[in-house]
């Protein structure tokens, strides 16, 4: 399994909102290190991969949002490193503005070197509100998303696919253009991770898929996004070939790591993955035993694989660190 990209994170940055499917399981309790910390150890970090790893690709992230406290400063530090996210921000979970205020924050990220910002909508205004657990949040992000056009920074929005979403998806994508002029929208269906097991009940289906204009389909993935019964035909599954690690600096690792050489903290995160995996049959061998060759819901490869892992996990009574729990460090398998 090759290693072709790093990721190091800190969670120190509070989000605004308790959605359903939430990846990181957001509480209220941010578990990432304090920011000038994680600065600090990131800038040795990454000073170590240029000198040892240039063939590796590295980023720095903050979370559970990316509503820093002071923006300038952390784009200037993003840029500083060459992270992606000095030009790419997610703006799910911020805090309520007004239209000016809305304004106020494009412009500075427009002036940061910001290009493009990308939004989750998870469906029509009462439904959105509620599935992101905050009143308001639907209104919110159609000013963020007019705010950035008129400041000519690009937009995208993603739309989550599920049996209560599927039939509210023609009528917001019409919405979202009409409104925004927010051109780059694309569907999705959601992981089980974090929250998302409590989708599961409602997991996006080939009946939904019937209920899509033909428009909307055309906005989904087909390659990406399959019913099981597709997946389980011969030949349908992709060997896994490439991973990227996650490194989640924390109050409990942060001193043992500081400690540490990076080329011991990679080396450990790599080991991390290979045990996981290991305690795990293959993903045909899983799907011969638990798949559905009559399945109409959809996933993809990797949330399909993930899907069976759980379902032998609780029939084996399997119990390894979990690399896919991006709360803390692991790895991702593509």
């Amino acid at each position: 399994m090759k290693t072709e990209s790093v990721l190091l994170q800190t969670l120190c940055v509070p989000c605004a909102c308790r959605c359903r499917y939430c990846l990181l399981d957001w509480d209220g309790k941010p578990l990432g290190l304090p920011w000038e910390r994680s600065v600090d150890f990131a800038r040795r970090f990454k000073r170590w991969m240029d000198e040892n790893r240039p063939e590796l690709r590295f980023s720095f992230a903050f979370g559970y949002a990316m509503e820093h406290p002071r923006p300038r400063e952390a784009l200037a530090f993003l840029r500083e490193i060459g992270s992606p996210q000095a030009t790419f921000l997610q703006c799910d979970g911020m805090r309520m503005r007004s239209r000016e205020e809305c304004e106020s924050l494009t412009r500075l990220l427009a002036e940061e070197g910001v290009k493009h910002l990308n939004f989750t909508v998870y469906g029509l205004r009462e439904y959105h509100d509620a599935f992101a657990g905050r009143r308001g949040d639907f209104e919110l992000l159609l000013r963020m998303l007019r705010a950035a056009r008129e400041t000519g920074l690009e937009t995208s929005a993603g739309i989550p696919l599920s049996a209560e979403s599927a039939p509210q998806a023609d009528a917001l994508i019409e919405l979202l253009r009409r409104e925004t002029g927010c051109g780059k929208i694309r569907l999705f269906v959601p992981h089980q991770e974090g929250r998302g097991i409590a989708l599961e009940p409602i997991r996006f289906s080939e009946a939904d898929w019937e209920t899509l204009s033909p428009e909307t389909r055309r906005l989904l993935n087909r390659q990406l996004y399959r019913p099981e019964r597709e997946w389980l035909e011969e030949g349908a599954f992709v060997p896994e070939k490439r991973r990227s690690l996650l490194l989640s600096l924390r109050p409990d690792n942060i001193e043992r790591w500081e400690a540490m050489a990076p080329g011991e903290i990679l080396a450990e995160t790599e080991a991390l993955d290979e045990a996981y995996y290991a305690a795990f049959p293959t993903l045909p061998e899983l799907a011969a035993r638990y798949g559905d060759p009559k399945g109409g819901r959809f996933y993809r490869q990797r949330d399909l694989f993930a899907h069976y892992r759980r379902l032998y996990a609780a029939e084996h009574g399997v119990s390894v660190y979990d690399v896919t729990d991006e709360r803390q460090s692991g790895s991702r398998r593509e």
